[in-house]
């Protein structure tokens, strides 16, 4: 009898074992296809399949936070395209996505509040005006909270950056202090190792980009 309890574990074992294989396997294959996203369909399609991964590896926070991720990055795409009024639906389905992470992951991860942040930004750009008070309000919140759980996460660093350069200077903002603080970002990119395979690790590209720029003469 003890034999075949111990058959049966083994099996259950090296099931669980080819489960989490794969699971890992299709995570990194959408991981991947991140950086080959142009447009806001693309970031559509690529957020219902970490939708879908989510629904099967119910356990999982991953899979929901690189959906609401997904649909950020489209919200940024259609704000470079001009499509302001369409990003508060898009901001409340990666909130949506955010609520399922932080549920599973718990309310002290920095990545997550992070994406809170950005989905606000996404909200305010809407109407900046009228809405600074309100979402940019709740975006600078999220930030600040983020970056008192993980000071030396590179995304954190890369979004203050952006922040900073895109800000008009009479509201504070700065393209040269900006670009400085891209430096800053990718000197903790350099410094930085994700904790698993699947951890996001995304925002070098970007912070090296703004770095090649050249500087706006006066």
């Amino acid at each position: 009898m003890k034999k075949y309890l111990l058959s049966f574990a083994l099996v259950l074992m090296s099931l669980t074992a080819f489960a989490q294989t794969d699971y890992e396997k299709i995570m990194k294959e959408k991981i991947a296809r991140i950086e080959a996203c142009k447009t806001a369909e693309d970031f559509q399609s690529l957020s219902n399949d970490f939708q879908r991964i989510g629904n099967k590896e119910s356990s999982q926070w991953l899979p929901s936070y690189y959906a609401a991720f997904s649909q950020i990055q489209k919200g940024r795409v259609m704000m470079r395209d001009g499509k302001t009024q369409d990003l508060d639906g898009v901001a409340a389905q990666a909130e949506k996505y955010l609520g399922t992470a932080q549920n599973l992951a718990g309310a002290d991860n920095a990545e997550i509040h992070l994406l809170k942040k950005m989905a606000y930004s996404l909200r305010m750009m809407v109407n900046p005006q009228q809405r600074f008070m309100t979402d940019g309000a709740r975006a600078s919140e999220e930030l600040t909270r983020a970056e008192k759980l993980d000071p030396s996460n590179p995304r954190i660093a890369l979004i203050k950056a952006e922040d900073t350069y895109f800000t008009p200077e009479q509201f504070g903002g700065s393209k040269t202090k900006g670009k400085e603080m891209f430096k800053d970002a990718v000197s903790k990119f350099n410094a930085y190792k994700p904790k698993t395979a699947l951890d996001p690790n995304w925002g070098r590209g970007e912070a090296e980009y703004f770095l090649s720029l050249p500087e706006e003469k006066k």
